[in-house]
């Protein structure tokens, strides 16, 4: 079994870690140029011994979890200093990893603390100036830079986590468009094409001709329902309240739904036509599929700043539990700025408020 030293995920290049042990070699050297003995050698190979498990193992950890890698690579520097000024690399090596321990001001304040054991070892064991200036020095610096590293690492990690989030965000903002889209488009569309069937079938003894009509306009609205399916799941929506009433007065029609229309030209923004074109679509599909109405009424006015289209009808009404037509409807109105409401008191009654924009959409009718 391979053993792996490093995370698949390291912050820096993978060869740093490596390159960085080439400070060891002080510790190397002076032991090497000091006065040797069997016991000093063992100690030696015994402290970098101790030490490079624990620097391998401190790269696979973070926050509070470092505390004891950090404090025992001190320990190391405590207790080799005194007869190998190299082992003030020890202090350094910590000061590297007690960056990585929390925010700036907690690595500072171990940072600090490095200094004060050097300090208060200095002082009563009484160290030689190349063994704590470097050991002071080095910790300052390299620690005070892994500070500022971790901080940038940490906020790039943020910055990273905040995109991921948007992107899966994105993705289901447009998987519920799609769902709407497709829910929109084919529910009235099916709803037409169920009613012209049945239109045909009784007409197909007494009145072929017209059965034949009925057929084509069913392939019609089929292909047309083809085409708006693909431009749905492209994104693309171009659907125009002039179309939306041209489309209900046709699905009204074959369900024996007359419809009244009192229409004012209007200017609204591209965004705000389509997703009213598109409730419209939808009131007028729950009409023919649930109103048992025998008649419809469409208006669309100006209150101040606003658009105000009702559609109401003379069927059944009911509080009907709402489903997803209807949560699909009040999602688009309110994510355009508008406002929503069904009431089926008396009928149904469904009131769309929007803001107006810029340009005039339909003409009078």
């Amino acid at each position: 079994m391979r053993i792996r030293l490093l995370p698949a995920d390291l912050p820096i290049a993978r060869w740093l870690p490596y390159a960085w042990l080439v400070y060891l070699s002080t510790f190397v050297v002076y032991a090497a140029l000091g006065r040797t003995t069997p016991t000093r050698m063992a100690l030696h190979v015994a402290a970098v011994a101790v030490f490079l498990p624990l620097y391998f193992r401190g790269w696979w950890l973070q926050g509070r979890r470092l505390v004891p890698i950090v404090v025992a690579i001190m320990a190391l520097g405590v207790a080799c200093i005194p007869w190998n000024p190299g082992a003030s690399v020890f202090f350094i090596f910590a000061s590297g990893f007690a960056a990585d321990i929390g925010r700036p001001a907690t690595a500072v304040r171990w940072l600090v603390a490095i200094v004060l054991v050097v300090a208060i070892e200095t002082l009563v064991v009484g160290l030689p100036l190349e063994a704590w200036i470097p050991a002071v020095a080095l910790t300052l610096l390299i620690g005070g830079g892994n500070v500022a590293f971790a901080e940038k690492r940490r906020a790039d990690t943020r910055l990273r986590l905040a995109q991921d989030e948007v992107e899966h965000l994105a993705k289901v903002a447009e998987r519920e468009r799609i769902a709407r889209d497709l829910h929109d488009l084919l529910g009235h569309t099916l709803s037409v094409i169920v009613l012209k069937s049945e239109l045909a079938s009784k007409l197909t003894d007494r009145d072929p001709a017209r059965a034949a009509t009925e057929i084509r306009d069913v392939e019609r609205i089929s292909r047309e329902a083809l085409a708006e399916v693909r431009r749905a799941v492209q994104g693309y929506r171009d659907l125009t309240l002039e179309e939306s009433l041209a489309q209900a007065r046709q699905a009204l029609l074959a369900g024996g739904v007359s419809l009244e229309v009192d229409v004012a030209r209007v200017p609204l923004a591209p965004k705000t036509e389509g997703v009213i074109a598109l409730v419209l679509r939808e009131a007028i599909t729950n009409i023919i599929r649930h109103a048992r109405a025998s008649r419809c009424v469409v208006r669309m006015q100006p209150d101040r700043d606003l658009l105000v289209m009702t559609v109401t009808d003379n069927g059944v009404g009911g509080d009907a539990r709402p489903g997803t037509g209807m949560a699909g409807m009040r999602a688009r109105v309110e994510e355009q700025g508008g406002h929503f409401v069904h009431d089926g008191s008396h009928g149904t009654t469904v009131r769309v408020e929007m803001p107006i924009a810029y340009r005039t959409l339909i003409p009078d009718p």
